[in-house]
C-alpha cells in the first residue's frame, strides 16, 4: 500500500494538515485514525470558545471540528478510521492494524505525526494514599459527562489548574456538584485568564494557589482529600494543612504529547516540550516526517492548532514535490525567562514568508517585553502588559531579517524591562 502523505491522527491537527496538503496538489494521501470518528479530543468538548480566531465566531468543539470534516468529505481525502499505527520505520513505512483489513503495511514519501497529547495520570504523582474509586483526569471526567452521560460525584476537588480543569469545575457545577476548589501547586494558574473568570470566578468556586493535595483519604471510595500550603520550593508546610470532605478528585496537572511512535521511528525529542525537535517547515530531525498540533507542543488555543498544521501540510506538499531547500540552520534559543521555543531551528534558505516563532514564558512577568537578537544585534522589542505561562506568545520575524542579517547563526528569544 503507496501513499505520498500519510498523517496520523484525524484530530484537528491532522484534518488541517490533510486539507492545506491536498489544496497544494497532494492527491495521493490518507488520514490514520484510532478512534472511531474523525475530531479527536474536540468530540468531547460541547463548551464553546472554539473559532474565534479561524471563523470569526464562537464554536463548540464538535462543531469545529465538523467544519474541517465535512471540508475532507469535500475533497475526497482518504482516511481509515478504528486504525491503530504499531510502528514507523526510517524508510517511511508504516504498519497498522485495523479490524476490517487487519495488519496493514504502508510505504510514504512523506509523514505528518498529529497524535495529540494525553493527560498526566496519578501515577505520574507523589500523592499518598489508597487507590480508591473516585480519583480520575479532568479529561476522563468530561468524557464522562459528555460523551457517555456518567457522572463521575457529588462533591470535587480539582488538583492543578489546567484549562480542561477549569472547564470541568465549570461543567461538574453546571450538572448539580458541588466544586470545592481548585488547587494549584504554582504561584500562579496554569490555564487562560478568560477560564479562570468563565469558570471560576463566575461560579465562586476558591483557586488555591501554592496548595496541594498531601493526602487521600477512603478505602472503597474516596472520602476525602488533606490539602497544604507550599513553600518556596513547592515542599508542603505541616502547619497549614486542611481536610476537605469530598468524593471525587479531578487531576488537570499537565498534558503529554503522545510521541511514542515518534520515538520509534528515532524523532528528536525536546526535554522541556516532550515533543519534536522542528525546523521552520516543522519538519523534524528524521527527513520527510514532520509534526504539528498538540503532539509538537501543547496549545492553548484550537485556532493555532489549525494554523500550524496549515503550514505542516504545506511543507510536507513541497518536500513530496522536491521543492523543500536543504541548508545551513539557524538555531532559536529561549533564555532569560523565556521557557520554549517552536521552531527550534530555522532554515534561512527555505524562508519564502514571514516566520511565527510561538513560545512560553517561564513565570509571570508584568510590565516586560520580548527581546529578539540576531546573534548580538537585536532586531525587534515587544512590549508586554502580562507575561504567563499558560498563555502561548509569539513574534513574527519577516522574512528580509534573514537577508538583512545573513550569517546569523542563532536567534535568542529573552525577557527584558520594557
Amino acid at each position: 500500500m503507496n501513499y505520498d502523505l500519510v498523517i496520523i491522527g484525524g484530530g484537528p491537527a491532522g484534518l488541517a494538515a490533510a486539507i492545506a496538503a491536498k489544496k497544494e496538489g497532494i492527491d495521493h494521501l490518507v488520514i490514520l485514525e484510532r478512534e472511531e470518528e474523525l475530531g479527536g479530543i474536540l468530540n468531547q468538548c460541547i463548551h464553546n470558545g472554539f473559532g474565534l480566531h479561524t471563523f470569526k465566531e464562537e464554536l463548540t468543539g464538535p462543531e469545529y471540528a465538523q467544519r474541517f470534516i465535512d471540508q475532507v468529505n469535500e475533497l475526497s481525502i482518504e482516511y481509515k478510521l478504528d486504525t491503530m499505527v504499531l510502528d514507523i520505520t526510517e524508510d517511511k513505512t508504516i504498519y497498522a492494524i485495523n479490524p476490517k483489513e487487519g495488519l496493514l503495511e504502508i510505504h510514504a514519501k512523506a509523514i505528518i505525526l498529529a497524535m495529540g497529547c494525553r493527560e498526566r495520570p496519578r501515577g505520574a504523582l507523589t500523592i499518598p494514599g489508597s487507590r480508591c474509586s473516585g480519583i480520575m483526569t479532568a479529561g476522563a471526567a468530561q468524557k464522562f459527562v459528555n460523551m457517555k452521560n456518567y457522572m463521575p460525584g457529588k462533591e470535587v476537588v480539582i488538583l492543578g489548574s489546567g484549562d480542561i480543569g477549569l472547564i470541568m469545575a465549570r461543567r461538574m457545577t453546571f450538572e448539580g456538584a458541588k466544586v470545592k476548589a481548585v488547587i494549584e501547586l504554582l504561584p500562579y494558574s496554569s490555564g487562560l485568564k478568560r477560564n479562570i473568570v468563565q469558570c471560576l470566578d463566575d461560579y465562586n468556586i476558591p483557586l488555591k494557589l501554592s496548595h496541594t493535595v498531601v493526602n487521600i483519604h477512603g478505602k472503597e471510595r474516596l472520602e476525602g482529600v488533606t490539602i497544604a500550603k507550599v513553600d518556596s520550593n513547592r515542599k508542603p508546610i505541616k502547619e497549614t494543612q486542611e481536610y476537605i470532605p469530598c468524593d471525587t478528585l479531578l487531576l488537570s496537572v499537565g498534558l503529554l504529547p503522545e510521541n511514542e511512535l515518534s520515538r520509534k521511528v528515532g524523532v528528536e525529542l525536546s526535554p522541556i516540550t516532550g515533543g519534536a525537535v522542528v525546523d521552520n517547515n516543522f519538519q523534524t530531525s528524521v527527513e520527510g516526517i514532520f509534526s504539528c498540533g498538540n503532539v509538537l507542543h501543547v496549545h492553548d488555543l484550537v485556532d493555532n492548532v489549525t494554523l500550524e498544521s496549515y503550514h505542516a501540510g504545506k511543507n510536507a506538499s513541497r518536500y513530496i514535490k522536491g521543492l523543500l531547500k536543504k541548508g545551513e540552520t539557524i538555531k532559536v534559543e529561549a533564555v532569560d525567562g523565556v521557557r520554549y521555543t517552536v521552531p527550534h531551528f530555522i532554515n534561512p534558505s527555505a524562508v519564502e514568508n514571514d516566520i511565527i516563532v510561538r513560545f512560553r514564558v517561564g513565570d509571570v512577568f508584568k510590565g516586560a517585553a520580548i527581546g529578539v537578537y540576531f546573534d548580538d544585534t537585536k532586531v525587534l522589542h515587544k512590549k508586554r502588559r502580562i507575561l504567563t505561562p499558560g498563555e502561548m506568545e509569539e513574534v513574527q520575524l519577516t522574512s528580509d531579517l534573514f537577508s538583512k542579517y545573513p550569517g546569523t547563526k542563532t536567534i535568542t528569544l529573552k525577557v527584558e524591562r520594557s
